[in-house]
């Protein structure tokens, strides 16, 4: 754990005393009613102002131009073809991107809804790869109150009334939603996030003898990939009567029949009514889907219990030709609070007309006695059963497996959301009060750590129910089939024109017989038994940048996955060997220079796993030829040696071991003079995409030396120990090259060119030593050169940007200018702050991680900040403007965790150095793989017939 001394800030810079009354905090002790000391807040009645996206610099426009143009027309190739580009900076969603984001609903894999912290719900990805950002203002919780005597009576959302999403004017004789009472001020109601829950607290309104708490609960649970798949989320609302009258109490929950939008327009959308035996009740949504997209089934519901009764509308509609308009409705609320009883009879609605909005409602009546409380819980629910991409291919997600793929799922889904939530909920505190509980933690670290783990929902993820896929899934089998064909040809024709290969020594040693082919990965079966299967999983780049399971950038974000869900990291790392064992000979035009090469290359890791088809067309990003990329491959080499020393999986160590030998010898092709370093390529050849290197660079050059001491660690632990050899002589050849080229006796230099940047102080310079500690190697350097390069990093990338309040710099002169060389040198990376701060824990340096990492919350998540809460961008400017909001890489403070609480794998790991341990022959003939360590261990994890290849033993 930390040291106790790291408050360079007030220690409770949060108090929830400064947002409710003490007297109403105590109210709500109990049930989970209260929101917990350390969470983010708001008043409901914050600005949400706009947020301001970066702009290139003339010059920087210049540079490039031609990509633009190229970009420009490869974007309308694609949507000639019906698709959206992977990288479109030109397309602007109607919606202006806001600071009024919340904790979204629901838990993995299975589309997302956001909800912001004034109650809207937003942000729809219901549809891969499609995010629909604009509010549905239909979609409300409302009250309505009257008490005993009846000189008291209330009806309102409880939203504020002035939001944008209503739209400036209200037409007095509107039948829809403007009609209803938009009251509530939000003054003295306030939010309070702690990813996956949430809390609104309304404190006396619009009844000043009422107090409101509604909690938020969705199923994100760590290590339980049953529960957090589901697509549901409960909404638990506990009412305290302040007053001396008794209460009647109604909340109402309306639903649109919508999927973000446009989409409520489309018509033959149907509504039903549904009634379970023990009081769960509600309507469910049927969804028709344009473009022929897989249909959506939404569930909204509510659970009766003695003192509550639940009523329902199935439908009605916005406009005035509807049978019963929102204003009708609205109407029915305030003169019954609650809706007739025969309503559950109804049966299906007809199907809405094109250009008609078909809504549903929920109403729980109730009466709260004086000083008395009562709780009422809702749910939400959605069923979109098949995954269909662009290109064709369809999957069920993962939680069919346990619920199947009836269009009803979504009524069931509601069901146990709202009879399982406390269940959910205590897992969710078991897993989160070690940390909350922390007194050496800062408040600000506590609260963002769980809430930036709001991209493992919001981030576009897929969860597959299997890796297997069915036949019956594929619309176009002799597509698949010359695809495959294309795969398994240059494949071959690659290995036919070079030596024996390491898959091929390991199969020889391993097997009597085996097929290596390009075979399409979705046709593998993922290693372990079928019962701990856990599906396949995918999450974007971001939003904006449409690429699943980006590898540069997962490199930072994978250390949440692997504290919270290390199954799926693991399989996200098989996925990966896989892809680079094989090669797919399509060609593709590269944007930056307008040159051709192959989608695909044998030995190099790709940069995602594709956008349209993922895992048959990998390497969306076009940009660049990625293969001659030089952090790819190390950064494959370091997540799975890390993974592999975390978890002490050695089946899954055996998996990928012909993999990381495949990408470890596919590099020396970058050592063009023999000195063991790989040298870039006078190109942004790195995750710095725009950003050139020349020569040997202190990142790329970085991580290749930690790949080495990694890819040695690992080979010595399978058994290969004249692999082992072979990187400690690289090794210790590189080492030395590398400190002579780039220590200049305080930092090392950005690269060992000779341009004016070439000197440069870069934040990620240690990278290689980020992981290297992280998984419990030596150290790459001495530990002075190590806390003098991260000292000079903070002292000048930190501190002098903004006194520390905008996180780490990417590039800093040493005069203690900024690097503007290009866009990416003199942006402010979010996740890369976070790496930073977990390399300087590590190194005992956790006064200035603290303080580094601050200064991403300052600015990011503050409420002086500029407005990135749960949206949290790839990069900003230094005057605040971002760049690509919600990212991936940002999960890296979970990196930061990490290095705070190191797995005990980690920390028991023997204390020898583990290149003391490899013996170097004196003679290395060639480079034969040693058999008998690699059939042993084999034979421990059932040999190969699970692993990246096909095996017959």
């Amino acid at each position: 754990m930390v040291s106790g001394n790291i408050f360079h800030c007030r220690k409770n810079s949060w108090p929830p005393q400064e947002y409710i009354s003490k007297s109403t905090l105590q109210l709500f002790d109990y049930d989970s009613s209260a929101p917990p000391e350390q969470a983010w807040r708001r008043r409901l009645n914050s600005h949400a102002n706009l947020l301001k996206e970066f702009r290139v610099t003339f010059m920087e426009a210049i540079k490039m131009v031609r990509l633009g143009i190229r970009i420009w027309s490869y974007v309308r190739e694609e949507a000639s073809h019906g698709r959206k580009a992977p990288i479109d900076p030109f397309t602007r969603e109607s919606c202006k991107p806001s600071a009024s984001q919340g904790v979204p609903l629901g838990g993995m894999g299975s589309g997302s809804i956001s909800r912001g912290f004034r109650g809207e719900f937003r942000q729809w990805q219901i549809i891969p790869s499609l995010c629909e950002a604009s509010p549905v203002m239909a979609n409300q919780f409302s009250i309505f109150i009257s008490r005993e005597g009846g000189n008291k009576n209330f009806a309102s959302v409880l939203a504020p009334g002035q939001h944008e999403g209503l739209g400036s004017s209200r037409k007095p004789d509107d039948q829809g939603i403007s009609s209803w009472g938009w009251n509530l001020s939000g003054q003295h109601s306030t939010y309070h996030a702690l990813f996956p829950r949430a809390w609104t607290v309304y404190d006396g309104e619009p009844d000043p003898e009422l107090k409101i708490s509604c909690r938020q609960i969705s199923p994100f649970v760590p290590h339980n990939y049953r529960e957090s798949s589901l697509p549901a989320a409960v909404f638990v609302y506990t009412l305290v009567n302040t007053g001396k009258e008794r209460a009647k109490v109604s909340l109402l929950f309306t639903w649109a029949n919508s999927i973000g939008g446009s989409s409520h327009l489309s018509g033959d959308h149907v509504n039903e009514p549904f009634k379970a035996e023990d009081g769960v009740s509600g309507v469910l949504l049927y969804h028709k889907t344009a473009k022929g997209n897989p249909p959506v089934t939404f569930a909204i519901a509510a659970c009766e219990t003695q003192n509550v009764n639940v009523s329902v509308l199935p439908s009605f509609g916005l406009s005035e030709g509807s049978s019963t308009t929102a204003k009708g409705m609205w109407s029915k609320m305030v003169k019954d609070g609650q809706f007739d009883q025969e309503n559950f009879n109804s049966g299906p609605s007809m199907p809405s007309s094109p250009g008609e909005t078909l809504c549903a409602a929920v109403a729980a009546s109730m009466w709260v006695e004086p000083h008395g409380k009562c709780t009422v819980a809702f749910s939400l629910a959605w069923s979109s059963p098949k995954v269909k991409f662009v290109k064709g291919s369809t999957f069920n997600r993962r939680y069919t497996k346990f619920y199947g793929t009836s269009e009803k799922a979504a009524a069931d889904l509601a069901h146990d959301a709202l009879t399982h939530y406390n269940r959910w909920e205590e897992e969710i505190e078991k897993w989160q009060n070690p940390i909350l509980k922390d007194e050496t933690l800062p408040e600000w670290y506590k609260f963002t750590l769980f809430n930036e783990l709001y991209f493992l929902v919001a981030g576009g993820t897929i969860w597959i129910d299997s890796p297997l896929l069915s036949s019956n899934m594929r619309n176009d089998q002799d597509r698949v089939r010359e695809l495959e064909n294309t795969v398994v040809k240059e494949t071959e024709d690659k290995m036919s024109d070079r030596k024996r290969t390491v898959v091929e020594r390991i199969m020889d040693s391993t097997c009597d017989s085996a097929v290596i082919t390009g075979h399409d990965p979705a046709d593998e079966k993922l290693s372990g038994d079928d019962d701990a299967d856990v599906g396949r999983f995918l999450y974007l780049e971001g939003v904006e940048y449409i690429m699943w399971c980006t590898y540069d950038v997962h490199f930072y974000a994978s250390f949440a996955l692997l504290e919270l869900f290390p199954k799926i990291e693991l399989n996200i790392q098989r996925d990966f060997a896989r892809a680079v064992l094989c090669e797919d000979g399509r060609k593709v035009k590269f944007l930056a220079e307008g040159n051709w090469g192959i989608r695909k290359v044998y030995g190099a890791v790709p940069h995602d796993l594709g956008t349209h088809d993922p895992w048959h067309e990998m390497n969306a990003y076009n940009i660049h030829d990625t293969s001659k990329w030089k952090d790819l491959n190390p950064k494959f080499v370091l997540q799975v040696y890390r993974d592999f020393a975390t978890t002490g999986d050695l089946e899954f160590g055996v998996d990928v071991w012909p993999a990381v030998r495949a990408a470890m010898e596919y590099m020396e092709q970058f050592d063009r003079d023999g000195d063991g370093l790989i040298e870039n390529d006078g190109f942004p050849d790195q995750t710095y995409d725009t950003w050139t290197v020349h020569g040997v660079s202190t990142y790329c050059g970085c991580l290749w030396l930690a790949a080495l001491q990694a890819a040695a660690a690992m080979a010595l632990d399978l058994g290969d120990r004249e692999f082992a050899e072979k990187c400690k002589r690289k090794f210790l050849k590189a080492k030395p090259a590398f400190e002579e080229k780039l220590w200049n006796g305080t930092y090392f230099n950005y690269d060992s060119g000779s341009s004016g940047n070439s000197k440069s102080i870069q934040a990620d310079q240690l990278a290689g030593q980020w992981y290297t500690a992280s998984s419990g190697l030596p150290p790459l350097f001495e530990d002075s050169k190590i806390k003098s390069a991260l000292r000079k990093v903070y002292d000048f990338n930190v501190m002098k940007v903004k006194g520390g309040r905008m996180g780490a710099v990417n590039g800093m002169h040493p005069n203690g200018k900024v690097d503007e060389t290009c866009m990416q040198s003199r942006e402010v990376w979010t996740g890369v702050t976070y790496g930073l701060a977990a390399t300087m824990i590590l190194a005992g340096m956790e006064e200035e991680a603290f303080a580094t990492a601050e200064g991403i919350f300052l600015a990011g998540w503050s409420e002086d900040g500029y407005g990135y809460w749960f949206q949290t961008p790839e990069a900003w400017t230094m005057d605040g403007h971002y760049r690509s909001l919600m990212y991936m890489r940002p999960l890296a403070i979970w990196g930061m965790q990490y290095a705070i609480n190191r797995p005990k794998a980690i920390l028991e790991a023997p204390k020898i150095n583990i290149m003391d341990r490899i013996h170097l022959s004196p003679v290395i003939g060639g480079y034969s793989h040693n058999e008998t360590g690699v059939r042993k261990i084999a034979t421990k994890a059932r040999c190969f017939n699970n692993s990246v290849f096909h095996c017959a033993c």
